[in-house]
């Protein structure tokens, strides 16, 4: 980390069981590998598929390998390609996205590395959006140049990841677990083992690792109105959390500018390609709004254009904004974004005709498990990768199209490195004295979803786009109260693991927006409005010491 970006004491973190169920190695049953790998997103597969021919590892994953955030990624992955582009501005769009909180070895390293990891995708399949042999480019929001890389317009996450599964899927020592629920990360004396596995509805089982990648993903769901699959619930996290891992600045969500708002239905993000292909935002009253906040009007970074846009619906007290296309090619239109269109359609819009109602939901997790440069973590024996982590690229505020990009970079240096270690370590198949019983577990019925519910509606009344004091203390308070009964509850269900990582993750979210009392990228303090760099230019970290 670089010297003028300062770390401050750890805050305080939810009070929770070091296990979320109790087993004893004596009544489980056991499986050993070399690496295991939490997981099947783009950030996980690219480590598995850097794993070395003689080493053995396992792929986790809660749902199928295709549901993921990377799967539903519309954008795509920014990368110097053109000729007239270079590594420097990339290098400083990121920066200046960021907040002044990146640190800027890591974003260069990230820049730089981009070409290679496209041409790697290239070479396992993947079908980029090209003319006469090249890569069409285009720009969104925050970039100087046009250096987007899309594939199927707006499906650029769907073809990616159908290359890269096609790519794990030939790997003979590569195991894919789905449906597989990852319960807790197993942790003796400061080191990671594996994880506990709840898996075809068996009791628990004690995968035992060499070396263990986290690449869970986000935690989108801890908001009522989110771009996320609904298994985006926070779990590497908040399992990294309580097995001791550092995380750190977990008040920085970012919020889509534009998702889809038709009361009823669930969001459906609107890729910011649109916007990067002409489309004006506009209020109830067909007024573009975005000349009054920024000059860069709709290719402002999101950030801005997300509390621009909440701050518009407050003006007009009307429940959304509107994307206006009226004035593009409709040919066009349909032809680049038939994701976004088809998606209209459902709901008797022409998107090359009508005004398309949008709003902020939350998007992407910049805060995370804190990773060094090759994605180790605090916690030995554990590496992380993608958005489940805070790497330092993404500063306070991502830069679009470079979060495939760091799950492609650093899934790619922890797969190479933990294979590495995982062959330095001779085998051992033994179980560590390791157990979890816990003295205070709850057994009454809980009504999971509708503590769920009320979670998600809390945060994003109180712990949304804009923030402030007095409502920021009673979203925490609230989740406490909640947190008292739910984090020692006996639950036996993946939805009741979700329903207690989710009050994690939101208990450490709501925490550190509280105690930064400035606006700082996606951290916008309605009483702090202004960014104080002498007191606030640090990471806010957290740090569980688990009873071992």
């Amino acid at each position: 980390m670089p010297d003028d970006i300062d770390s401050s004491a750890c805050l305080e973190g939810p009070k929770t069981p070091r296990y979320l169920v109790d087993f004893h190695p004596k009544g489980q049953s056991h499986f050993f590998t070399d690496v295991l790998i939490i997981g099947g997103g783009l950030a996980g597969l690219r480590a598995a598929n850097a794993i070395s021919d003689g080493v053995q590892a396992v792929v986790v994953t809660k749902d199928q390998l295709q549901e993921s955030n990377s799967n539903y990624a519309q954008g795509g992955i920014a990368s110097v390609w053109d000729p007239e582009d270079c590594f420097e501005d990339h290098v400083r769009d990121t920066l200046a996205a960021g907040g002044n909180l990146c640190h800027d070895d890591v974003v260069d390293m990230v820049v730089r590395d981009a070409p290679q990891r496209v041409s790697e995708l290239i070479r396992w399949g993947t079908n980029f959006d090209s003319r006469e042999g090249e890569l069409l480019l285009g720009r969104e929001g925050g970039h100087s140049h046009e250096r987007i890389i899309h594939a199927l317009g707006d499906a650029t996450g769907k073809e990616i990841m159908r290359a890269v599964i096609e790519t794990t899927l030939a790997r003979s020592n590569i195991q894919i677990w789905e449906q597989a629920f990852t319960i807790d990360l197993l942790s003796h004396a400061g080191r990671c083992y594996g994880a506990v596995i709840s898996r075809e509805e068996q009791p628990p089982l004690l995968l035992w690792a060499k070396q263990t990648i986290l690449a869970a993903g986000g935690c989108g769901q801890a908001y009522r109105e989110t771009t996320n699959p609904r298994v985006a619930t926070g779990d590497g996290h908040a399992l990294a959390y309580r097995a001791g891992a550092r995380l750190r600045d977990m008040e920085f969500m970012q919020f889509h500018p534009t998702v889809l708002y038709i009361a009823g239905s669930s969001r459906t993000l609107v890729t910011e390609a649109i916007r990067g292909a002409g489309a004006h935002l506009v209020d109830s009253n067909g007024y573009r709004f975005m000349k009054d906040y920024d000059e860069r009007l709709e290719l402002a970074p999101r950030d801005v254009v997300s509390q621009a846009i909440v701050k518009q619906m407050e003006k007009t007290q009307h429940p959304c904004v509107y994307l206006a296309l009226r004035h593009l090619d409709p040919h066009r239109v349909h032809e680049e974004f038939p994701g976004f269109t088809a998606s209209c359609k459902k709901f008797g819009l022409d998107a090359s005709i009508d005004p398309i109602p949008v709003r902020p939901g939350a998007h992407y997790m910049i805060g995370g498990v804190e990773v060094d440069h090759d994605g180790r973590t605090s916690l030995g024996g554990l590496w992380a990768a993608g958005e489940v982590t805070s790497s330092g690229l993404h500063g306070a505020n991502r830069l679009a199209s470079n979060s495939l990009l760091e799950g492609l970079v650093y899934g790619a240096r922890a797969g190479e490195l933990a294979s590495q270690a995982a062959l330095d370590m001779p085998d051992d198949f033994r179980a560590l004295p390791i157990q979890s019983e816990h003295d205070y577990r709850l057994t009454e019925p809980l009504d999971i979803a509708d503590i769920r519910n009320s979670v998600q509606s809390l945060m994003w009344r109180m712990v949304g786009v804009q923030r402030q004091a007095d409502r920021l203390q009673e979203a925490l308070q609230q989740i406490q109260s909640y947190a008292r009964y739910v984090l020692p509850h006996a639950f036996s269900s993946e939805e009741g693991w979700e329903l207690q990582n989710l009050l994690t993750v939101s208990h450490l979210m709501a925490v550190a927006a509280l105690a930064r009392t400035e606006s700082r990228g996606v951290h916008m303090r309605k009483d702090f409005p202004d960014t104080n760099d002498e007191n606030w230019r640090r990471h806010l970290p957290f740090e569980f010491k688990p009873n071992y």
